[in-house]
């Protein structure tokens, strides 16, 4: 059964990055972007790194264009950002597609073993990223795609995937799920 352990992502300077290094380590993994209505969330995400990075936690993030253009740089300009403007000090690998016939085989791996779990429709803000996804990439509003910037994975120790968080979900939904493996 495949892991995450299973693939090589890339650093922003091209250097490769085998993932078998988080071997036996909680890892939360992300697609972000600098120009989001989600960009906020690298806050919450380096406090969730702070918090439990003695207890081995591994947050990774992946810069994606590929909702709204909404990560125009270059790998480089989007880790010195996330830097220089939120205090990141979590590794941020080079821009990568999630989605679609270019996506990077990590992410077609992550939705494969955790599946999008579908909008709450009594939610407002799944109904608010729901036309969102409609107005901007509607290929990707049904099946496992990524729905949109800062979809997060949860891995366990094992690298399998445990929980898959949507950009909505909140900090305490995902620091739960953390404090679960730990």
């Amino acid at each position: 059964m495949a892991t995450i352990y299973d693939f090589t992502v890339t650093k922003p300077g091209g250097e490769r990055f085998p993932l078998y290094q988080f071997e036996g380590k909680p890892v939360l993994i992300v697609n972000t972007a600098s120009k989001c209505k989600y960009t906020h969330q690298f806050d919450d995400l380096q406090k969730l790194y702070d918090r439990y990075k003695e207890q081995g936690l591994h947050v990774i993030g992946f810069p994606c264009n590929q909702f709204a253009k909404q990560e125009p740089g270059s790998s480089e300009e989007a880790a010195a950002f996330c830097q220089l403007n939120y205090g990141v000090k979590f590794p941020m690998f080079a821009k990568i597609d999630v989605n679609g016939n270019t996506a990077h085989p990590l992410f077609d791996f992550l939705k494969q073993a955790g599946p999008f779990a579908g909008f709450d429709e009594s939610d407002v803000q799944a109904k608010l990223l729901k036309l969102m996804i409609s107005d901007n990439t509607p290929e990707w509003l049904h099946g496992d795609a990524i729905k949109w910037n800062f979809t997060k994975f949860l891995i366990d120790g094992e690298g399998r995937v445990v929980q898959r968080f949507e950009p909505i979900a909140s900090i305490d939904e995902i620091q739960s799920g953390i404090e679960a493996l730990l």
